[in-house]
């Protein structure tokens, strides 16, 4: 079997690590516990968390045992990395439910069952019974703080003010990596880039306290072509939870990514071959069925096949009119367009609606919007086709 670390380089994962040569040589060497940490400061994962977890699905097939270690006692602080305010505390019992959430959507991922089943850990376990004058004297000794003020993590927050509560987040997480190493003899940390700085502290603290070889590797940040990060909707965050991202908004996310990040999505989000992906990339290909297959194959992991396929009619539906398979919006009788582009998404607002008929981008019942109003016809009807732009269809029933 080939080292999990070729397979993740090809695919374009790794971004940064420490002490590669070592780490390439013990991935080929051994079978290894690692592990991923997900603060629950939502109810759902989203697409941010998704390349670290298609990293641990590659890695747990090759062999290694994955960790997934939510944050119950890390999330009741929050992350001060790459922002410029304080997280807001959630309470106890709202982080054991968001991690119950998470749980049951990666699952879908990698596996808890077999030889090297993955683990769930929870740092409130451990960190919530620290004594704290204990902590500071057997880990806290081992921490630079002018060190710890240089790293990238800290500067936006050290712009505005960070707060002492803050500042311990750093030692909390690289005592994680500690803990998981004594336990269960976890050697690697694997993560987003902006956690680079707190990953190298559980790793120092690691080969400092134990002397032991302990590793970090960082997974690429998915990003457009202008270097922002993907994963925003017209309503928000792309969640994996379709009560927060609805299955056909997730389908329609990817089936209109950018031309040139097709192939870098498929390699990151899916676990297809690399020949089928430069095959279906290459210079010359229809690049839009190669979206349509992207899109499907996400869909696929993130809802289930099921899901997938009744999104996929629905897509080929809006494109043939066929209005038997399209997604259907059933709502009480009204002649506002701009009513209507609201409740089925395709607007934020009555405001962002009428713009978007001025600009006329507006399609109904195959015509487009000129006024504000559908016609006597098409509310008679009660039963047509809403479209914005060429892509996004559907299908209104008045109840």
């Amino acid at each position: 079997m080939a080292n999990v670390y070729d397979v993740l380089k090809e695919r374009g994962f790794i971004k940064q690590t420490i002490y590669d040569e070592d780490l390439y040589k013990m991935l080929e060497e051994e079978k290894i516990s690692f592990y991923v940490g997900f603060d629950p400061t939502a109810d759902s994962l989203h697409i941010g968390h998704y390349i670290p977890i298609m990293a641990m699905a590659h890695m747990q097939r090759a062999g290694h045992t994955p960790i997934a270690l939510f944050g119950g006692g890390t999330g009741m602080i929050g992350d001060p990395s790459g922002r410029s305010d304080m997280r807001k505390m959630l309470t106890k019992e709202q982080i054991d439910y968001n991690i119950s959430k998470f749980k049951e959507q990666m699952s879908r991922f990698i596996t808890f069952e077999g030889e090297n089943a993955a683990i769930m850990a929870n740092n409130a376990d451990w960190l919530l019974e620290l004594n704290y004058v204990e902590f500071i004297r057997d880990i806290g000794v081992h921490f630079s703080v002018n060190r710890m003020l240089s790293a990238e993590c800290f500067k936006q927050r050290l712009e505005k003010g960070m707060t002492f509560l803050e500042f311990n987040y750093m030692l909390m997480q690289g005592y994680d990596f500690l803990y998981l190493n004594q336990k269960y003899g976890c050697k690697l940390e694997v993560g987003g880039d902006d956690q680079w700085s707190n990953m190298l502290a559980g790793v120092d603290l690691i080969r400092k306290k134990e002397q032991k070889d302990a590793f970090c590797l960082t997974c690429t940040l998915l990003l457009n072509s202008e270097g922002k990060k993907m994963g925003k909707t017209q309503k928000g965050a792309l969640w994996l939870d379709e009560e927060k991202c609805s299955v056909y908004d997730f389908f329609q996310y990817f089936r209109n990514v950018e031309d040139v990040k097709v192939a870098e999505c498929m390699k990151l989000l899916t676990f297809m071959e690399l020949e089928e992906i430069a095959e279906l990339t290459k210079e010359g290909a229809n690049i839009n069925f190669a979206k349509e297959r992207l899109a499907y194959e996400v869909t696929k992991l993130v809802h289930g096949q099921e899901k997938a396929d009744k999104v996929l009619a629905q897509v080929k539906a809006a494109f043939s009119g066929d209005v038997s398979q399209m997604a259907t919006l059933e709502v009480e009788p009204t002649k506002s367009i701009p009513d209507l582009l609201v409740l089925a998404n395709f607007a934020k607002s009555k405001g962002e609606a009428r713009r978007l008929i001025e600009g006329g981008g507006v399609i109904v019942d195959g015509q487009k919007a000129t006024s504000l109003e559908i016609s006597e016809e098409v509310f008679a009807k009660a039963d047509f086709v809403l479209q914005k732009g060429k892509k996004t269809h559907i299908r209104v029933i008045f109840k």
